[in-house]
């Protein structure tokens, strides 16, 4: 990291965030701003005239946006913030090499931000990162710790008029909470005081890459918190100097749950937690359903534990804890008992949890599913059919239309009618649709009181204007 300037140095320089709008880097770009930074960007989405709103909040919070042509980036000084995927050719990229100018990745920048922080919270695993990242901030901010928060998804606690897209909150000189990315092994750059480990399973990397990744990272951390009913992360163990295990299964995790207090509904749930260090037994309300998010709660709490925060303040504020969007978030329901749930379920263990979820409750699943790409579809399409055709019943149906796809030289050639071919193979029912618009009609047409539809992808925020639509319809 030597060739980076120092974190003081860095908040005198202007960045541009190519692809501002990302999940990745809005939140990124806001921490920067809210700490007295100069930040531009531009994005491609912006251009092609989705996402308006997204873009018109950035604006009233004073970020300067371009056109995707290279001429916000107007000065040597200038550091283009560009993700290590982004093309060459891409406009702003060949203009910083023109310039001069300081390229960094999301990863770079954030790790900077992160270690410097003196006390990093990283929250690693192939899925629920998100989910405990809100759950821990939000809990650190109950109890005054005044936080830092880096998160992948918008927390509804943290929205306002003025933060429509709270992916991001901007504390004080302490805790910096932050998710941290396996996919593209970025991981391997954080030092973190407390590092929680959810879950070890097959996302972007080999299993094999996985292990040393996640391995390394329980290491680096001052205290690794460890999920025990995650077999490959409790394997993970031994990399640890000094550790906090949590599990709803696991008896010996010091962390877990009263065995029979677990009370779940379809839209909230409740259970006894339980403090092994001392035996004390502590009430949680939950306003989110589903097993995973109370391995997640146990997960947030283990972590608050881990910066000093004691068990009872730390369930008490996640009674408080509202959810993130596009993560099992119930748009409505229409007059005739159809309900319509958005969700970011994009690789299996997404996937089976949402699914998991709904099949927990009576009723009908439409599980519809716009792949996030078309590299991940041939990654894990196999393991994705197989999801759907475990989790889901003779009367459910998958519909899956096309991968996003938003420009650039990526291989098309395998796309989601092979994921609908293997799950018709297997036995289940599956559709494809080659258009999202034709996919909205078909589930319409289908659906009938007592069902409930699912809108399930990754990277693409008019997801959420899909379901909402599709709750117009009905």
């Amino acid at each position: 990291m030597s060739e980076f300037p120092t974190y003081e140095e860095l908040l005198a320089r202007p960045f541009f965030f190519c692809g501002i709008g990302g999940s990745g880097m809005l939140p990124l770009a806001q921490i920067l701003k809210g700490r007295g930074a100069s930040v531009a960007g531009s994005d491609r989405s912006r251009d092609q005239g989705r996402s308006p709103e997204k873009f018109a909040a950035l604006e009233r919070q004073g970020f300067a946006l371009h056109p995707q042509d290279g001429s916000g980036m107007v000065s040597a000084d200038q550091i283009l913030v560009a993700s290590a995927a982004v093309e060459d050719t891409v406009p702003e990229v060949v203009r910083a090499e023109e310039l001069g100018c300081l390229r960094m990745t999301r990863a770079e920048l954030l790790s900077i931000l992160f270690n410097t922080s003196g006390a990093g919270i990283g929250i690693a695993g192939t899925s629920g990162k998100s989910t405990v990242t809100g759950m821990l901030g939000w809990i650190l901010h109950a109890v005054g710790n005044d936080p830092t928060v880096m998160n992948g998804a918008v927390m509804k606690n943290f929205v306002s008029e003025d933060r429509p897209f709270a992916s991001a909150i901007v504390g004080g000189p302490g805790p910096f909470v932050s998710e941290v990315d396996e996919s593209d092994g970025s991981i391997a750059l954080y030092r973190p005081a407390v590092g929680v480990l959810l879950n070890v399973s097959l996302d972007h990397k080999s299993m094999e890459e996985l292990r040393v990744l996640f391995g390394d990272f329980l290491a680096r951390s001052g205290v690794a918190v460890i999920n025990a009913d995650n077999a490959e992360a409790l394997a993970l163990l031994p990399r640890a100097s000094e550790a906090i295990t949590f599990g709803i299964d696991q008896e010996k995790a010091q962390i877990g749950v009263v065995p029979g207090s677990i009370a779940d509904g379809p839209v909230r749930q409740a259970a006894t937690i339980i403090d092994r260090h001392d035996g004390s037994e502590h009430p949680l309300i939950l306003h989110l359903p589903g097993r995973h998010n109370l391995s997640n709660a146990l997960a947030a709490i283990a972590g608050a534990i881990a910066t000093g925060v004691p068990v009872a303040k730390a369930v008490a504020a996640l009674a408080s804890f509202e959810g993130l969007s596009r993560r099992f978030n119930i748009i409505g329901t229409s007059t005739s008992g159809i309900t319509v749930i958005d969700d970011f379920g994009h690789n299996p263990e997404k996937c089976a949890a949402t699914l998991r979820t709904l099949k927990s409750h009576p009723g009908r699943v439409i599980a519809f599913f716009q792949p996030h790409g078309y590299g991940p579809l041939r990654q894990m399409g196999h393991e994705l059919a197989e999801t759907f055709v475990e989790e889901l019943g003779p009367d459910d149906i998958t519909i899956m239309c096309d991968p996003v796809y938003f420009g650039g030289t990526v291989d098309r050639s395998i796309g989601s009618e092979r994921i609908v071919e293997l799950i018709e193979d297997a036995g289940g029912l599956a559709d494809h649709v080659p258009t999202r618009e034709d996919c909205g009609k078909l589930i319409a047409t289908i659906a009938k009181p007592g069902d409930r539809i699912v809108v399930m992808g990754a990277r693409d925020d008019t997801l959420t204007t899909f379901a909402e639509d599709l709750l117009g319809k009905l």
